[in-house]
Protein backbone atom coordinates (compact mmCIF):
# COMPACT_ATOMS: atom_id res chain seq x y z
CA UNK A 1 0.00 0.00 0.00
CA UNK A 2 1.09 3.48 -0.79
CA UNK A 3 2.32 5.41 1.90
CA UNK A 4 -0.45 8.58 2.71
CA UNK A 5 0.40 12.13 2.55
CA UNK A 6 -0.38 13.10 6.36
CA UNK A 7 -1.66 16.58 6.33
CA UNK A 8 -1.90 18.90 9.14
CA UNK A 9 -4.89 21.36 9.56
CA UNK A 10 -4.91 24.72 9.81
CA UNK A 11 -7.42 25.81 12.11
CA UNK A 12 -9.64 28.65 11.17
CA UNK A 13 -7.66 29.30 7.76
CA UNK A 14 -9.21 26.54 5.31
CA UNK A 15 -5.74 25.85 4.30
CA UNK A 16 -3.73 22.81 5.03
CA UNK A 17 0.18 22.52 4.87
CA UNK A 18 2.19 18.96 4.11
CA UNK A 19 4.38 18.23 7.08
CA UNK A 20 7.82 18.43 4.79
CA UNK A 21 9.42 15.76 3.05
CA UNK A 22 9.17 12.02 4.70
CA UNK A 23 6.36 13.18 6.35
CA UNK A 24 8.73 13.42 9.08
CA UNK A 25 7.79 16.01 11.52
CA UNK A 26 8.86 15.15 15.36
CA UNK A 27 8.70 11.43 15.48
CA UNK A 28 6.49 9.45 17.39
CA UNK A 29 5.15 9.85 20.17
CA UNK A 30 5.46 13.48 20.33
CA UNK A 31 4.37 13.91 16.55
CA UNK A 32 0.61 14.61 18.32
CA UNK A 33 1.82 17.94 19.71
CA UNK A 34 2.71 19.14 16.00
CA UNK A 35 -0.36 20.89 15.48
CA UNK A 36 -1.52 24.79 14.65
CA UNK A 37 -4.94 26.44 16.24
CA UNK A 38 -3.87 30.50 16.47
CA UNK A 39 -6.82 30.45 19.29
CA UNK A 40 -5.30 28.30 21.50
CA UNK A 41 -1.73 29.55 20.95
CA UNK A 42 -0.52 25.84 18.93
CA UNK A 43 1.99 27.23 16.39
CA UNK A 44 4.07 23.69 15.95
CA UNK A 45 2.06 23.40 12.70
CA UNK A 46 2.92 26.68 10.73
CA UNK A 47 5.07 25.65 8.75
CA UNK A 48 8.29 22.76 8.33
CA UNK A 49 10.57 25.54 8.08
CA UNK A 50 9.21 28.16 10.48
CA UNK A 51 10.17 27.76 13.96
CA UNK A 52 7.60 30.22 16.07
CA UNK A 53 8.99 30.71 19.74
CA UNK A 54 9.26 33.45 22.53
CA UNK A 55 12.11 35.49 24.40
CA UNK A 56 12.16 33.65 27.65
CA UNK A 57 9.25 31.89 29.22
CA UNK A 58 7.87 30.66 32.63
CA UNK A 59 5.49 33.88 32.72
CA UNK A 60 2.74 33.28 34.89
CA UNK A 61 1.49 36.18 32.72
CA UNK A 62 0.87 33.66 30.34
CA UNK A 63 -1.49 31.68 32.19
CA UNK A 64 -4.37 30.24 30.06
CA UNK A 65 -2.82 30.75 26.82
CA UNK A 66 0.13 28.78 27.40
CA UNK A 67 -0.07 27.06 30.63
CA UNK A 68 -2.67 25.58 32.22
CA UNK A 69 -3.14 27.28 36.15
CA UNK A 70 -4.27 24.27 38.27
CA UNK A 71 -0.63 22.67 36.69
CA UNK A 72 1.00 25.28 38.92
CA UNK A 73 -0.65 25.47 42.22
CA UNK A 74 1.58 26.29 44.81
CA UNK A 75 4.71 26.37 42.46
CA UNK A 76 4.80 30.05 41.32
CA UNK A 77 7.69 32.25 43.15
CA UNK A 78 7.85 35.90 43.46
CA UNK A 79 11.04 38.03 42.41
CA UNK A 80 12.10 41.64 42.24
CA UNK A 81 13.50 43.07 39.09
CA UNK A 82 14.65 46.99 39.16
CA UNK A 83 14.41 48.53 35.22
CA UNK A 84 14.97 52.64 34.89
CA UNK A 85 15.02 52.79 38.50
CA UNK A 86 11.72 51.15 39.77
CA UNK A 87 11.08 47.74 40.84
CA UNK A 88 8.85 45.62 39.57
CA UNK A 89 7.39 42.09 40.70
CA UNK A 90 7.16 39.40 38.71
CA UNK A 91 5.90 35.66 39.15
CA UNK A 92 7.53 33.05 37.74
CA UNK A 93 6.39 29.04 37.07
CA UNK A 94 8.84 26.19 37.37
CA UNK A 95 11.36 25.14 34.45
CA UNK A 96 9.07 22.44 34.55
CA UNK A 97 6.74 23.82 32.70
CA UNK A 98 9.02 24.26 29.30
CA UNK A 99 6.98 20.63 28.99
CA UNK A 100 4.03 22.67 28.31
CA UNK A 101 5.88 25.35 26.39
CA UNK A 102 6.62 23.13 23.88
CA UNK A 103 3.54 21.69 23.19
CA UNK A 104 2.74 24.91 21.52
CA UNK A 105 6.28 26.35 20.18
CA UNK A 106 9.05 24.89 18.57
CA UNK A 107 11.79 26.67 19.64
CA UNK A 108 12.39 28.63 23.28
CA UNK A 109 15.24 31.62 23.69
CA UNK A 110 17.06 31.74 27.05
CA UNK A 111 18.64 34.83 27.49
CA UNK A 112 20.11 34.14 31.78
CA UNK A 113 22.95 32.85 29.57
CA UNK A 114 23.78 36.45 28.40
CA UNK A 115 24.59 37.28 31.99
CA UNK A 116 26.73 34.83 33.15
CA UNK A 117 28.75 32.36 32.22
CA UNK A 118 28.28 28.10 32.74
CA UNK A 119 32.00 27.94 33.88
CA UNK A 120 33.67 30.28 35.95
CA UNK A 121 37.44 30.91 35.71
CA UNK A 122 38.55 27.92 37.51
CA UNK A 123 36.06 25.77 34.72
CA UNK A 124 33.57 24.66 37.57
CA UNK A 125 29.74 24.72 36.99
CA UNK A 126 27.85 27.98 37.20
CA UNK A 127 24.38 28.65 38.82
CA UNK A 128 23.33 29.53 35.05
CA UNK A 129 25.07 25.85 34.39
CA UNK A 130 22.97 24.12 36.59
CA UNK A 131 19.70 25.98 35.29
CA UNK A 132 20.12 25.17 31.72
CA UNK A 133 20.98 21.03 32.75
CA UNK A 134 17.73 21.68 34.37
CA UNK A 135 15.97 22.73 31.05
CA UNK A 136 17.55 19.97 29.39
CA UNK A 137 16.10 17.44 31.61
CA UNK A 138 12.05 18.69 30.24
CA UNK A 139 13.23 19.11 26.64
CA UNK A 140 12.20 16.57 24.69
CA UNK A 141 13.11 15.59 20.94
CA UNK A 142 11.83 17.65 18.35
CA UNK A 143 12.20 20.78 20.82
CA UNK A 144 15.20 23.44 20.28
CA UNK A 145 16.66 25.85 22.32
CA UNK A 146 18.81 29.38 21.24
CA UNK A 147 20.81 30.67 23.59
CA UNK A 148 22.19 33.69 23.82
CA UNK A 149 26.28 34.17 24.44
CA UNK A 150 27.21 36.00 27.28
CA UNK A 151 27.27 39.66 26.97
CA UNK A 152 31.45 39.26 28.26
CA UNK A 153 32.30 37.72 25.29
CA UNK A 154 30.73 40.67 22.30
CA UNK A 155 30.30 44.13 24.47
CA UNK A 156 32.47 46.69 24.17
CA UNK A 157 31.49 47.97 26.85
CA UNK A 158 30.09 46.51 30.29
CA UNK A 159 27.50 48.41 33.00
CA UNK A 160 29.35 48.30 36.20
CA UNK A 161 28.32 50.40 39.12
CA UNK A 162 25.99 52.61 37.42
CA UNK A 163 28.49 53.73 34.59
CA UNK A 164 29.94 51.74 31.70
CA UNK A 165 33.31 50.44 31.95
CA UNK A 166 36.18 48.95 29.06
CA UNK A 167 35.41 45.20 28.79
CA UNK A 168 38.68 43.67 28.83
CA UNK A 169 37.07 40.34 27.74
CA UNK A 170 35.85 42.06 24.45
CA UNK A 171 36.06 38.90 21.59
CA UNK A 172 37.93 36.98 23.84
CA UNK A 173 37.32 33.36 21.89
CA UNK A 174 39.41 31.22 24.62
CA UNK A 175 37.41 32.17 26.80
CA UNK A 176 34.12 31.55 25.04
CA UNK A 177 35.29 28.50 23.89
CA UNK A 178 36.09 27.26 27.47
CA UNK A 179 33.59 28.56 29.55
CA UNK A 180 30.12 28.87 27.60
CA UNK A 181 30.38 27.23 24.10
CA UNK A 182 31.96 23.77 25.14
CA UNK A 183 29.75 22.71 28.29
CA UNK A 184 26.76 24.28 25.84
CA UNK A 185 27.35 22.10 23.10
CA UNK A 186 27.95 19.02 25.19
CA UNK A 187 25.03 19.36 27.91
CA UNK A 188 22.59 20.53 24.69
CA UNK A 189 23.61 18.77 22.03
CA UNK A 190 20.91 18.69 19.14
CA UNK A 191 18.87 20.56 20.95
CA UNK A 192 20.76 23.86 20.92
CA UNK A 193 19.53 25.06 17.83
CA UNK A 194 21.42 28.36 17.95
CA UNK A 195 23.62 31.12 19.99
CA UNK A 196 23.19 34.91 19.20
CA UNK A 197 26.01 37.39 19.55
CA UNK A 198 24.23 40.61 20.78
CA UNK A 199 26.01 43.69 21.14
CA UNK A 200 25.24 46.96 22.30
CA UNK A 201 23.84 49.91 20.88
CA UNK A 202 27.05 52.13 20.24
CA UNK A 203 26.81 55.70 19.95
CA UNK A 204 28.30 58.50 17.67
CA UNK A 205 31.40 59.20 19.69
CA UNK A 206 31.85 55.67 20.16
CA UNK A 207 32.21 53.91 17.20
CA UNK A 208 34.83 52.36 15.70
CA UNK A 209 35.31 52.31 11.32
CA UNK A 210 32.43 49.80 9.90
CA UNK A 211 36.32 48.41 8.83
CA UNK A 212 37.85 47.93 12.27
CA UNK A 213 34.86 46.25 13.26
CA UNK A 214 34.94 43.86 10.44
CA UNK A 215 38.35 43.21 10.93
CA UNK A 216 37.84 42.70 14.55
CA UNK A 217 34.99 39.84 14.10
CA UNK A 218 37.10 38.45 11.17
CA UNK A 219 39.85 37.69 13.70
CA UNK A 220 37.11 36.40 16.74
CA UNK A 221 35.20 34.31 14.07
CA UNK A 222 38.40 32.67 12.63
CA UNK A 223 39.42 31.77 16.06
CA UNK A 224 36.32 30.28 17.74
CA UNK A 225 35.01 26.60 16.47
CA UNK A 226 33.89 26.81 13.56
CA UNK A 227 30.04 25.91 13.39
CA UNK A 228 26.66 27.09 11.53
CA UNK A 229 24.54 27.93 14.25
CA UNK A 230 26.30 31.06 14.88
CA UNK A 231 24.17 34.42 14.46
CA UNK A 232 24.94 38.09 15.05
CA UNK A 233 22.93 41.11 16.25
CA UNK A 234 24.45 44.52 15.93
CA UNK A 235 22.15 47.41 17.49
CA UNK A 236 24.67 49.78 15.59
CA UNK A 237 23.11 50.93 12.02
CA UNK A 238 26.37 52.12 10.73
CA UNK A 239 27.72 48.48 11.36
CA UNK A 240 24.83 47.36 9.10
CA UNK A 241 26.98 47.80 5.92
CA UNK A 242 28.80 45.46 3.31
CA UNK A 243 32.61 45.23 4.84
CA UNK A 244 30.84 43.38 8.33
CA UNK A 245 28.25 41.85 6.23
CA UNK A 246 31.28 39.78 4.30
CA UNK A 247 32.78 38.76 7.04
CA UNK A 248 29.74 37.26 8.58
CA UNK A 249 29.37 35.09 5.05
CA UNK A 250 32.78 34.38 5.03
CA UNK A 251 32.82 32.81 8.45
CA UNK A 252 29.00 31.09 7.98
CA UNK A 253 27.30 33.40 10.91
CA UNK A 254 23.70 34.99 10.54
CA UNK A 255 22.51 38.61 10.91
CA UNK A 256 19.80 38.49 13.72
CA UNK A 257 16.88 40.83 11.98
CA UNK A 258 15.76 43.07 14.79
CA UNK A 259 13.41 44.92 16.01
CA UNK A 260 14.35 47.01 18.22
CA UNK A 261 14.55 50.44 19.63
CA UNK A 262 17.35 51.99 17.43
CA UNK A 263 17.79 50.16 14.98
CA UNK A 264 15.84 50.37 11.29
CA UNK A 265 12.68 48.55 9.99
CA UNK A 266 13.02 44.78 9.64
CA UNK A 267 12.62 45.39 5.84
CA UNK A 268 15.62 48.21 5.47
CA UNK A 269 17.98 45.82 7.42
CA UNK A 270 17.34 43.18 4.87
CA UNK A 271 17.68 45.33 2.41
CA UNK A 272 21.39 46.41 3.36
CA UNK A 273 22.53 43.05 3.87
CA UNK A 274 21.72 42.66 -0.31
CA UNK A 275 18.72 40.52 1.15
CA UNK A 276 20.69 37.85 2.53
CA UNK A 277 18.78 35.81 5.25
CA UNK A 278 20.69 32.69 5.91
CA UNK A 279 23.68 31.40 8.37
CA UNK A 280 25.59 28.36 6.76
CA UNK A 281 23.05 26.37 8.87
CA UNK A 282 20.44 27.41 6.14
CA UNK A 283 18.75 29.43 9.65
CA UNK A 284 17.69 32.81 10.20
CA UNK A 285 16.86 34.87 13.17
CA UNK A 286 13.86 37.30 13.23
CA UNK A 287 13.69 39.07 17.16
CA UNK A 288 10.84 41.14 18.09
CA UNK A 289 12.34 43.20 20.78
CA UNK A 290 10.83 46.23 21.37
CA UNK A 291 8.92 48.75 19.71
CA UNK A 292 11.33 51.15 17.13
CA UNK A 293 11.84 54.41 19.23
CA UNK A 294 11.01 52.56 22.75
CA UNK A 295 13.85 52.42 25.20
CA UNK A 296 13.78 48.76 27.03
CA UNK A 297 12.62 50.38 30.62
CA UNK A 298 10.28 52.10 29.21
CA UNK A 299 8.91 49.17 26.58
CA UNK A 300 9.34 47.03 29.89
CA UNK A 301 7.15 49.29 32.01
CA UNK A 302 4.41 49.73 29.11
CA UNK A 303 4.31 45.50 28.85
CA UNK A 304 4.46 44.57 32.42
CA UNK A 305 3.03 42.31 33.52
CA UNK A 306 3.00 40.64 29.96
CA UNK A 307 -0.95 39.12 30.46
CA UNK A 308 -1.85 40.92 27.26
CA UNK A 309 -1.73 43.55 24.28
CA UNK A 310 -0.77 46.49 25.27
CA UNK A 311 -3.06 49.17 22.95
CA UNK A 312 -1.00 51.30 20.67
CA UNK A 313 2.32 49.40 21.39
CA UNK A 314 2.56 46.69 19.00
CA UNK A 315 3.60 47.74 15.42
CA UNK A 316 1.56 46.47 12.86
CA UNK A 317 4.04 46.75 10.52
CA UNK A 318 6.34 44.91 12.64
CA UNK A 319 4.02 41.70 12.48
CA UNK A 320 3.76 42.49 8.92
CA UNK A 321 7.84 42.57 7.74
CA UNK A 322 7.98 39.49 10.05
CA UNK A 323 5.57 37.61 8.03
CA UNK A 324 6.87 38.63 4.70
CA UNK A 325 9.89 37.72 5.59
CA UNK A 326 8.68 34.25 6.85
CA UNK A 327 7.06 33.92 3.35
CA UNK A 328 10.68 34.39 1.53
CA UNK A 329 12.27 32.00 3.92
CA UNK A 330 10.09 29.43 2.86
CA UNK A 331 10.52 30.04 -0.60
CA UNK A 332 14.12 30.14 -0.02
CA UNK A 333 13.93 26.92 1.59
CA UNK A 334 15.17 28.70 4.41
CA UNK A 335 14.60 27.76 8.35
CA UNK A 336 13.19 30.71 9.99
CA UNK A 337 13.38 31.08 13.90
CA UNK A 338 11.08 33.96 14.84
CA UNK A 339 11.56 35.09 18.41
CA UNK A 340 8.68 37.29 20.00
CA UNK A 341 9.28 39.35 22.84
CA UNK A 342 6.82 40.77 26.06
CA UNK A 343 8.54 43.91 25.08
CA UNK A 344 7.28 44.33 21.78
CA UNK A 345 4.04 44.35 22.25
CA UNK A 346 3.13 43.35 25.97
CA UNK A 347 2.34 39.87 25.35
CA UNK A 348 4.75 37.57 23.40
CA UNK A 349 2.18 34.63 22.58
CA UNK A 350 -0.11 37.01 21.17
CA UNK A 351 2.01 39.20 19.54
CA UNK A 352 3.14 35.14 17.43
CA UNK A 353 -0.30 35.52 17.01
CA UNK A 354 -0.43 38.26 15.34
CA UNK A 355 2.45 37.37 13.07
CA UNK A 356 1.27 33.85 12.59
CA UNK A 357 -2.39 35.20 11.06
CA UNK A 358 -0.31 37.27 8.39
CA UNK A 359 1.88 35.04 7.48
CA UNK A 360 -1.15 32.42 6.73
CA UNK A 361 -2.42 35.14 4.78
CA UNK A 362 -4.85 37.66 6.87
CA UNK A 363 -4.84 40.67 8.60
CA UNK A 364 -6.11 40.14 12.02
CA UNK A 365 -6.04 37.78 14.60
CA UNK A 366 -8.47 34.98 14.34
CA UNK A 367 -9.83 36.02 18.14
CA UNK A 368 -9.73 39.73 17.66
CA UNK A 369 -7.50 41.01 19.56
Amino acid sequence: MGRRSERISLAGSGRTLSPGPGGKRRGDPVAKNEVLDLETFHFRGLHPLVFMGTASDRYAGWMGQIYTPERYAGQITRRSHTVGGKAFVEEVLPVASVEEYFDHFRVLELDFTFYRFLLDEDDRPTSNYHVLRTYREHVREGDSLILKVPQVIFAQKLLRGGGFIANDAYLNADMFRRRFFEPAHVLLGPMLRGLIFEQEYQRQKERVAPEEMASALNTFFGAIPTDRRYHVELRTDSYLCEPVFDVLAEHGVGQVLSHWTWLPPLRKQFAKSGNALSNSGGQCLVRLMTPRGVRYEDAYAMAYPFSGLVKGMLDAKMAEETAELMRIAVDRGIEINVIANNRAGGNAPLIARQVAARFLGGKDDPSGQ
